[in-house]
């Protein structure tokens, strides 16, 4: 992991290589890594020296669909409404007697406009991307890392490891 280089982030997120850390507990799924930082959070322990750490990390691509000009254009359109519902409400509020009216034109133009650059975003894809996904990450497991100096407090605030 590299170190941090804003100088705002430097101060709050340690380099693991000035701090001691132990392995806590190794999980399988994040949400159990949660539980565990919730667990040591609901019996006052004090989770700012815990880290919850991925490991064995790939990047996964979940293809959701096919992507048309027609689709392009319709979920530009819909971003764009919603951007223009968000202007709109803003400059409403500097309007007296005619905020319906400056929030529904917000929302047409919004729609129209990305409609338009959905289209054109499409278009200069030139057919090497006709595809919608979702990307994230996933790892094989989740380790629950606690500073050394802390680490037989966290393990006394824990249920018992199951016997293996």
């Amino acid at each position: 992991m590299s170190q941090p280089t804003s100088p705002s982030h430097a101060s709050t997120v340690p380099s693991t290589s000035s701090i001691d850390y132990r392995v806590l507990r190794t999980v399988p799924t994040y949400e159990q890594a949660q539980r565990i930082v919730d667990t040591l959070s609901d019996s006052q322990f004090p989770v700012e020296h815990v880290r919850i750490v991925g490991t064995g990390l790939r990047s996964v691509e979940q293809v959701t669909g096919r992507m048309t000009n027609g689709k392009a254009a319709l979920y530009g359109a819909g971003s764009g409404a919603w951007l223009g519902l968000m202007i709109g409400l803003l400059l409403g509020l500097f309007t007296v007697g005619v905020w319906g009216a400056v929030v529904l034109w917000s929302v047409v133009l919004g729609a129209i406009w990305g409609l338009v650059f959905g289209l054109i975003g499409h278009a200069v894809t030139g057919g090497k991307r006709d595809f919608r996904s979702i990307q994230g990450f996933e790892a094989d497991a989740y380790d629950v890392l606690v500073e050394a100096d802390y680490a037989g407090m966290a393990d006394a605030k824990l249920p018992p490891r199951p016997a293996v």
